[in-house]
């Protein structure tokens, strides 16, 4: 897998995210009328995760919107197994396939190389896609505060309001409602110990941070679409 999905991107796939930015970002400004608020609040430079609230199929593909720059992304493996051509645009988009619901430790090593190579990662930190105006903490994976703490990076925040009006869980349709982001101040990573590793109970408690600024965000998205 490491071969296919976790190389460096190629020009290839760095003209076909510009390509999507644009042709993304015209589609969503006339069928979302979407608004992006906080942009200055993506780095500029070194690797570091976005996490979002995650509620339709449609986060992903709208990602584009928010930066030109390139945005790895790993997402669930019957993605790229629906069709050839599925395979061929999530890869060439810089995506990668992870096994939900196990321990895809192929999957964890992919995203640490992409963060070592300075790239920037996309991370749900609810995992799949739910619903409803709250971020349940039960829902948390702490794989975002995981990778953060052994590689060090900071995590943007972002709340997302308006896509599950626009394409509900378990609906195809797509519906022309307004989306909004909201792009969060960058969280600092868990402190490593004098080990250079980063405690259990670290990670815990920063994955409640970030699930607290997620929601602050998410209310504010959903405040700003009325």
């Amino acid at each position: 897998m490491a071969n296919v999905y976790g190389q460096d991107l190629t020009r290839s796939q760095s003209i076909t995210w510009r390509v999507a930015h644009v042709i993304m970002t015209s589609a969503a400004k006339l069928w979302f009328r979407y608004e992006v608020h906080g942009r200055e609040n993506l780095p500029t430079s070194g690797a570091f995760i976005i996490s979002p609230n995650h509620r339709s199929n449609l986060d992903t593909p709208l990602l584009p919107v928010i930066r030109k720059e390139p945005i790895r992304f790993m997402g669930k493996a019957s993605l790229w197994k629906a069709s050839r051509f599925a395979d061929w645009f999530l890869t060439m988009l810089g995506g990668f396939p992870v096994e939900r619901e196990t321990a895809d430790r192929s999957a964890m090593r992919l995203a640490e190389d992409i963060l070592e190579r300075g790239e920037t990662l996309v991370m749900f930190p609810e995992g799949t896609r739910r619903e409803g105006p709250i971020v349940e903490a039960e829902n948390m994976f702490d794989g975002p505060s995981f990778l953060a703490g052994r590689q060090q990076v900071p995590i943007v925040p972002i709340g997302m309001a308006g896509s599950e009006e626009a394409m509900p869980v378990g609906k195809k349709m797509v519906y022309p409602r307004k989306i909004v982001f909201v792009i969060g101040e960058p969280i600092a990573p868990p402190e490593q110990n004098e080990n250079g590793r980063v405690s259990r109970r670290a990670v815990k408690e920063h994955t409640e941070v970030l699930r607290s600024r997620v929601q602050d965000l998410f209310d504010e998205a959903k405040a700003l679409r009325s």
